[in-house]
């Protein structure tokens, strides 16, 4: 069986981030990037279920400049066979990089499919449902337990204020939350055979986004508290201000 897993390479999140000067992206110098978090959760039950199945390929795909190849080198260190890289310069909405995943997945023939919940940079958590239906796969999302059983799929996902057990067929994408599994390390061994690994170096679908960024900017910064005292003569003018400035009463 030939399984696939998408991998995004985004800003770490404890990178202090800035907008670049024209005002349409982030600044890149000074940060760091990294293999979407979510996405670990997807690598390792592509490894686990490949491991738990006895045979079979993993592939890594991503959609992104050639620094991508450092999140999908990552993901080989982990224990992936192979990579492809799709590259593109040019900026891509969700519904573009999902027609290009499409594209190359069916090309694999991969009939399973990984995905991480969302990417912490957008955060837009569809690339992976707009996948499936480029593709016309089944699609579970925000899976926290999985199974495979020949060709069943049987998951439980978390759903508001609970959870629900949902069972499909091949070929399916699964979109993947925290809870599902706990990431591998990647070992020194991991890593030094991470680098004979073939990336595959191929030149995505053409797709036209749907979404255009018309301006980038940061969230204005918080007003400073204030201390109005320390006994209960100040709770009219707690009152006054949550009423009028803070406006929440």
């Amino acid at each position: 069986m030939k399984i696939a897993v998408c991998v995004s390479h985004v800003p770490d999140t404890a990178t202090k981030v800035n907008v670049g000067a024209e005002g349409k992206s982030i600044d890149p110098n000074g940060v760091t990037y990294v293999v979407n978090p979510y996405d670990e959760f997807a690598i390792e039950e592509a490894l686990k279920t490949k491991e738990k199945i006895g045979d079979g390929e993993v592939v890594a795909i991503s959609v992104g400049p050639d620094a991508n190849k450092e999140t999908i080198r990552k993901a080989l260190a982990m224990g992936v066979d192979s990579g492809v890289l799709l590259k593109d310069d040019q900026f891509r909405d969700s519904a573009s990089v999902a027609k290009a995943l499409a594209e190359e997945i069916k090309a694999l023939g991969a009939e399973l499919v990984f995905f991480g919940k969302q990417a912490v940079d957008y955060d837009n958590s569809v690339v992976g449902q707009m996948t499936a239906e480029y593709l016309g796969y089944n699609c579970i999302s925000v899976v926290v337990d999985f199974k495979l059983d020949d060709r069943k799929v049987t998951c439980e996902r978390e759903i508001e204020g609970g959870k629900e057990i949902v069972s499909t067929t091949l070929p399916v994408v699964i979109t993947t939350q925290k809870g599902l599994n706990d990431p591998r390390y990647a070992s020194l061994k991991g890593i030094m055979a991470a680098k004979r690994k073939t990336i595959e170096e191929k030149q995505p679908a053409a797709a036209e986004n749907k979404v255009e960024i018309i301006k980038m900017k940061k969230p204005a910064s918080k007003q400073p508290g204030k201390v109005l005292g320390s006994d209960a003569t100040v709770v009219p003018e707690l009152v006054r201000l949550l009423r009028e400035e803070a406006k929440v009463i």
